[in-house]
């Protein structure tokens, strides 16, 4: 049993996980667990019954609304990709290596912006929020992403973009920065930017646009850079690296 979780883990740093099968051993140079996760949301939560018994929707609509479950689980691991990337900064400001830092600072700023997207930048929590983005807003609500031009203009795009980059291009053309998630953590990013491609696309088909689920597709995002910096912050704090770090 505490194999199959350690399997599982999204947060190990094993990057050699064996899985055994009916048909063999598999042991993949990525992280599986968005496979995993993907499977269990559309092939268990996507048929569970009696939500409507309890919440009054189904369990699946529950888990994929606005400011449900997977959206302030998408807010928890951003904000915590925050606090990792800030004490990595913190444990290497006196070495060199600039492309490093930078990196970092950006993890921690994109991070930051979008935890504080998540929850309206506290509107959500205390009720307080800004009349200006209000205005803007097409929910009413304090945050830039549902503004009107952003969400439907730039919003999308950014997202496939930010997930490629992430998911495929940083590891293939910059595979010297290490702050960059290597091709471990690939899938965390690619079926998001496929989602997102995909969802504009059939705008412009002859059916219907398919359906929204956008959230169950971003908290893979949130996962995934959240793993990638809690684990190069596992390795810092090390021993035998944290003295090489601070030194």
């Amino acid at each position: 049993m505490k194999n199959i979780a350690n399997l599982l883990n999204p947060f190990t740093q094993n990057k050699f996980k064996t899985y055994k099968t009916p048909w063999g051993k598999i042991i993949p140079d990525v992280d599986i667990f968005p496979i995993i996760y993907l499977l269990f949301i559309y092939g268990f939560i996507y048929i569970l019954p009696y939500g409507r018994n309890f919440l009054g929707i189904s369990w699946f609509d529950w888990f994929r609304t606005e400011d449900g479950p997977l959206e302030w689980l998408q807010f928890i691991f951003f904000l915590g990709t925050f606090v990792c990337s800030l004490i990595i900064l913190w444990l290497t400001r006196r070495r060199k290596e600039k492309k490093e830092r930078r990196t970092w600072l950006c993890f921690a700023l994109l991070s930051l912006f979008v935890a504080g997207e998540e929850i309206s930048w506290g509107e959500r929590l205390t009720g307080f929020g800004f009349d200006v983005l209000r205005k803007l807003n097409e929910q009413g609500e304090s945050n830039i992403h549902n503004s009107e031009f952003f969400h439907h203009t730039l919003l999308d795009p950014s997202i496939i973009f930010l997930c490629l980059f992430l998911g495929w291009i940083c590891w293939r053309v910059f595979p010297d920065i290490e702050a960059l998630p290597n091709k471990y953590y690939s899938l965390y990013f690619l079926p998001v930017a496929l989602f997102y491609f995909y969802y504009d696309i059939s705008y412009a088909s002859t059916i219907k646009q398919i359906r929204y689920d956008g959230e169950i597709f971003e908290l893979l995002i949130s996962i995934g850079l959240f793993s990638h910096c809690w684990n190069n912050l596992r390795k810092i704090l090390t021993t035998t690296n944290l003295r090489t770090y601070l030194s």
